[in-house]
């Protein structure tokens, strides 16, 4: 199989950026829009657009602008969101809960399809119709639904544990909620979210300002 070219995660993060916009711009019901449009809005500019663009092609004709709908539809393949995501959450405290009610997965393609915890009191019960299954079940469960994604929110303490299930459980990519850095085998794509990290650099840009 031939190398992928290396994309910057920045440019993806502006295709999710693009997206949003191109969608708001076909319920809108417009049939074009420019790349300076789309910059306004995602707070680029419109150079900057079409070089996020051209990563994956060819999209519109110079001076005409492009088709949102087209565009819709593109982006969402590159983004591989033309197919329905079967998502595993594990952990189950206030974050894992919380992120089980939110509906914007299952809008977005991603289907929570299984729970995992290692509670006593949570094991076997049910959370919005899905059964919590011990973490020890992982391997079986994601082979039978067929989960390619898990999102991990347990305790830093638990992580090296957990890890080593997950490692031979037959899931492709985790989300990682948790501090901790995870050591995986290539095979497993790691997307860290890190709010605290986040906190601080909001922190630094505010105290620039006094």
């Amino acid at each position: 199989m031939p190398n992928k070219k290396k994309i910057a995660e920045s440019a993806i993060s502006r295709l999710s950026v693009y997206l949003r916009i191109l969608e708001d711009t076909v319920a809108a019901g417009e049939s074009t829009v420019s790349s300076q449009a789309m910059a306004s809005q995602s707070g680029t500019t419109a150079a900057q657009v079409r070089k996020d663009l051209s990563l994956f092609g060819s999209f519109g004709r110079r001076g005409l602008g492009y088709s949102p709908s087209d565009l819709v539809s593109r982006i969402r393949r590159i983004l591989g969101l033309h197919r329905r995501w079967k998502i595993a959450v594990i952990g189950l405290g206030r974050v894992g809960s919380a992120l089980v009610e939110h509906r914007g997965f299952f809008d977005r393609g991603f289907d929570i399809v299984a729970l995992f915890d290692t509670s006593e009191f949570k094991v076997g019960s049910n959370l919005h119709g899905l059964q919590v299954h011990h973490i020890d079940e992982i391997s079986r469960v994601v082979h039978d639904k067929k989960i390619e994604v898990a999102v991990l929110t347990v305790p830093v303490e638990a992580v090296p544990d957990i890890i080593d299930l997950i490692r031979d459980s037959g899931i492709k990519g985790v989300l990682n909620w948790t501090p901790a850095r995870l050591t995986l085998p290539d095979t497993i794509e790691v997307k860290n979210v890190n709010m605290v990290m986040e906190l601080e650099a909001l922190s630094f840009k505010l105290s620039q300002r006094e």
